[in-house]
This record gives C-alpha cells, structure tokens and sequence, in this order.
C-alpha cells in the first residue's frame, strides 16, 4: 500500500517549483501507468497535459494531491516535498490534510453536494477543514462566487445550475480554501459545447491572476492560448515538452504530431 516519508526540506534545484515530479512511477496491480515522470510548475506558471485516453494525465493530478500515492519518486508542491519508496510510510493524517491543502482540485464531474445549497458547497472546506468562523467563510464565498459570475445563484441547489455554472462553483469551492496551487483534471469534457468557453474564461483569468496551474484537457487552442508550457504523454511517459504554442502548432515527436493532427483537421 502507499508508502512515503516527508523530507526535511527542498534541494536548491527544486526550490523554485511551486509543482514538482521527480521520476514519479505509479502502478495499479501490473498496469504500470507512470513510468518516472519528470517536470516542474514554477510559480504562477500553467502546464497543460495533453495526450490520449490512458496516457496517464489524470494519474498524475491525482498523484500530485495524493488521491492516489505514487510507488516511487517525488512530489513537491509549495515549501512541502515527500519522497516515495516501499520502505516509508505515509506521514501523520494532520500533515497529510495539510499537503492536501495546498492543493485545489476540480474534477470532471463537479463533485458538489446534491443536498446544499451554492454557497454552502463553497463554505464547506473553509467551514470544516480550516474550521473558520461562519460569517467569514460566507464572506470568502461570495466574493468567490462573484468572481465566477456567479454571486446571482449563491441560495440556489446545484441540480437548478446547468453544467456550466456546477463547474463554475467548482472552481469556486476549490479557490475558497485558498490553494498555492490548482489542479483541473478535463474540467470541460462533461460540458456541453456552448459551456464550455464559460468555464475557460474562469481559468483563464486565474491565469491572468498569476495562479499556479496544472490541468490535463483536450482543449487545444486553450492550451496554445493560456498555458506557458504543454507536456504530451503517451503510455504513461513524457513524450514531449515545451512551450505550449512550439508544442501545439510545431510539435516534434511523431507521436505528438500525430496525436494533435486529429485536432488540426477539425
């Protein structure tokens, strides 16, 4: 099962990175999904993954705020960095909800919470994991849900809110803990194409802000348009990395240039 120990600091290579993998391998039983991975996020920088179905871009995300713990390598986020190998443990649950902390996650699917309201699902972590005084976790959340353009719909029960708008409070829920960083797993892909921009326009005015992100999505010409860099992965490897417009528009690797010729024909 998981194993990792907490290291007592960050080397000075790794110092700048906000986001850090360092040969990041991860199985599940003998499917091997990553197979050392490798790269930073520096601060206020925005990586996008790109590549196909089963190349390992949501294993990844999922790695980096430890919904699923790596076998082996390292990940940093912030001024935290924890190593993986068989012979280490996971740390304490207290700093394991920290290291978790830090990082906001946005899924395909909303996840929000059926039974409260918008502003309650925005509530909730500041409520319950920083246990923070109710009138200020309203506070944040307002001023959150504005931000989304969505201050409107604050009383209103996420099963009135088209696609769109969920993901909108989503991105809203996962700011309001008041990440160092945002990771956005396909954010688009349940949307129906007329919600899509919507949802971009939030993230790329995070972007704007200076967020640090990493987001895996099969949006292109987002990617080319707001990311500093895109890594391409096939088979559970880093195939290709750079910036984002040499990437998308001059893509090197014939694995690359195949995989983004189905998106140019479009």
């Amino acid at each position: 099962m998981p194993n990792s120990e907490t290291m007592a600091g960050t080397s000075a290579a790794h110092s700048e990175a906000m986001i850090g993998l360092y040969d990041v391998h991860k199985s599940f039983g003998p499917l091997e999904v990553l197979k050392g991975i490798s790269f930073e996020v520096p601060r206020g920088g925005v990586v996008a993954l790109i590549g196909p179905s089963g190349s390992g871009k949501s294993t990844i995300l999922r790695c980096v705020n430890l919904l699923e713990t790596p076998n082996a390598g390292t990940i940093k986020v912030g001024a935290q960095t924890l190593a993986f190998s068989k012979r280490h443990r996971l740390p304490g649950d207290r700093r394991l909800a920290d290291f978790r902390a830090r990082t906001g996650m946005v899924f395909q699917s909303f996840n929000l919470f059926p039974h409260k309201s918008v502003i309650e699902n925005v509530m909730a972590g500041p409520l319950i994991v920083k246990r923070m005084a109710r009138d200020e976790a309203r506070a944040i959340a307002e001023r959150l849900l504005a931000r989304v353009g969505l201050a409107e719909k604050a009383e209103a029960a996420p099963a009135r809110l088209s696609g769109g708008q969920r993901q909108r409070v989503a991105i809203a829920r996962a700011m309001a803990m008041e990440p160092d960083v945002m990771l956005f797993d396909e954010p688009t892909s349940a949307l129906d194409p007329e919600l899509v921009a919507e949802v971009l326009a939030v993230i790329r005015g995070l972007a704007d802000d200076n967020m640090t992100m990493l987001l895996a999505t099969h949006e292109m010409a987002f990617a080319r348009d707001v990311a500093d860099r895109v890594v391409f992965m096939r088979d559970g490897v880093v195939v290709e990395d750079g910036p984002a417009r040499q990437v998308i528009e001059t893509p090197q690797h014939p694995a690359t240039q195949a995989f983004l010729a189905h998106f140019h024909r479009r």
